[in-house]
């Protein structure tokens, strides 16, 4: 028996109702202000706790007070990938909804901070040329290359893609320009879709007024979390706990020398990343017989970039009980779970786990230039952050370049993007002095540092009319459409 001291109700007051679904009683002890983000014995916030017990009512209160939905357990697994394995759509959906609408808050507030630093750095103009590569022939010939085209102004910068990124096993392609515009009284984000003539244009500021209306806004369609429910949990990350950096050799044995290339006209000097691993993980409990097989069969390489590899299936619990629940399969009691001294021995709540994963090293590639005028830091870094808030491969991106880096600017990266995906990222064309840009001009074409750079951040009707990079859109969107943070 559990000590009283030790008594659900007072330890963990909030998770013991969630225990229960007591969702009125949540409700009214989450306005004492308790700690929400509190972790059970077994490592679970309430949030998590309510979501694997496929309790609805309960998820739906502590959202609602303020519960992260982003909250990521020791396990490696999300909330929302948790609600995922529940098979509830009612479950996925509403988690889905209160994740898009945490990242787009936190996005709008952190925003204007990128572009007051890069208000202090030089002004400049760059092109990243990203080129996808693999050793799987049949994925090499369907991986497409695209030039982002990046201008920076004091606090306002411009981003034109073709390359919208990788879902639902297929390359999104499309002409975006991502702007950003930042002043004294905040900051406004657009996107301006030039085929569908469109300009979506976000002000950077959510009064509490606004909330309400951008949280509908994230409302799921039916379409997404269907998708999500027929299709496996795939978790990849880079795992860069033990890489080492060391410089590449050119030559003859006995006459080797420490390589350098020249990579868009500066002189760079050569180095490899290993112990660079590449962990993929993929849950399949969630799926039905029919959904497993069609995953099976249908496999394509792309499916490949995913890492959906079956290497080996492991289970959690086994003694089912007749009167366990499908979410409590093993009968696991109040008592025990919330007692840290009774060992559960592999028992647990929610669907047994069926997991594959796979594990890579990989060698990633720099050509790192000490000579080179941009500032990873300074300029580039803040742009990478602002990207990769809708774009995951900058954030790929960004995860490798924030490590403590040898010395230089890297004019080329090669990093794996997934098992079988390569990024190549090779920035070039600096403030236009490779081939003209016409929103460029340079006073001493020998020396970038000294470009002026002048581009169109105009979004009202009047002023595209009269300015010719920006009269390609008519804007037919209301002032605020749905955000592209998501």
């Amino acid at each position: 028996n559990m000590p009283s001291s030790l008594a659900p109700p007072k330890a963990f007051p909030l998770h013991f109702l969630v225990w229960n679904n007591q969702y009125l009683e949540l409700d009214r002890e989450l306005q004492k202000k308790e700690d929400v983000e509190r972790l059970d014995p077994r490592g679970r916030t309430p949030l998590e706790l309510a979501v694997c017990l496929g309790h609805l009512e309960s998820t739906r209160v502590l959202l609602r007070h303020g519960g992260d939905p982003t909250h990521c357990n020791a396990q490696g697994w999300t909330i929302l990938q948790e609600a995922v394995s529940t098979g509830d759509p009612e479950l996925v959906q509403l988690v889905l909804q209160y994740r898009d609408f945490k990242r787009a808050t936190e996005r709008l507030a952190g925003i204007p901070e990128l572009l007051s630093k890069l208000r202090q750095a030089r002004d400049f103009y760059v092109e990243m040329k990203w080129e996808f590569t693999s050793w799987v022939p049949l994925v090499s010939k369907v991986c497409p290359s695209d030039v982002y085209r990046v201008w920076k102004s004091g606090s306002c910068l411009r981003v034109d893609t073709t390359l919208l990124g990788f879902e639902h096993m297929t390359w999104l392609k499309g002409r975006r320009s991502y702007i950003f515009k930042g002043g004294d009284d905040g900051a406004v984000v657009m996107e301006v879709d030039h085929e569908k003539q469109v300009v979506y244009t976000e002000p950077l500021v959510l009064s509490p007024r606004d909330a309400p209306s951008l949280l509908a806004a994230m409302q799921p369609s039916q379409e997404n979390t269907a998708q999500r429910l027929t299709s496996p949990i795939v978790s990849t990350h880079l795992n860069t706990r033990n890489i080492a950096f060391e410089r590449n050799k050119s030559g003859i044995w006995g006459w080797r020398s420490e390589k350098s290339e020249v990579v868009s006209g500066y002189e760079a000097k050569v180095y490899s990343a290993t112990n660079v691993e590449l962990v993929t993980r993929s849950r399949t409990e969630h799926l039905s017989d029919q959904d497993k097989s069609r995953s099976k069969g249908s496999k394509t390489p792309l499916q490949s970039f995913l890492g959906i590899a079956e290497q080996h299936t492991a289970h959690n619990g086994s003694n089912v009980s007749q009167c366990a629940s499908p979410h409590n399969p093993t009968a696991i009691t109040a008592e025990e779970y919330f007692n840290p001294e009774f060992n559960l021995n592999g028992r647990d709540i929610g669907r047994p786990v069926e997991l594959t994963s796979k594990v890579q090293r990989f060698k990633a590639t720099l050509w790192l230039s000490e000579s080179h005028p941009l500032s990873l830091a300074e300029q580039v870094t803040p742009i990478i952050d602002l990207m990769a808030i809708s774009n995951a491969h900058f954030a790929k991106l960004r995860d490798f370049i924030t490590l403590r880096l040898p010395p230089g600017f890297p004019v080329k990266i090669e990093i794996p993007l997934f098992h079988v995906l390569n990024a190549r990222v090779t920035f070039s064309n600096l403030c236009g002095c490779d081939e003209p840009v016409s929103s460029v001009t340079v006073h001493k074409p020998e020396s970038p540092d000294e470009a002026v750079i002048s581009f169109c951040f105009s979004a009202s009707l009047e002023d595209r009319r009269s300015h010719s990079c920006c009269n390609e859109a008519q804007q037919r969107a209301s002032p605020v459409k749905e955000p592209f943070f998501r």
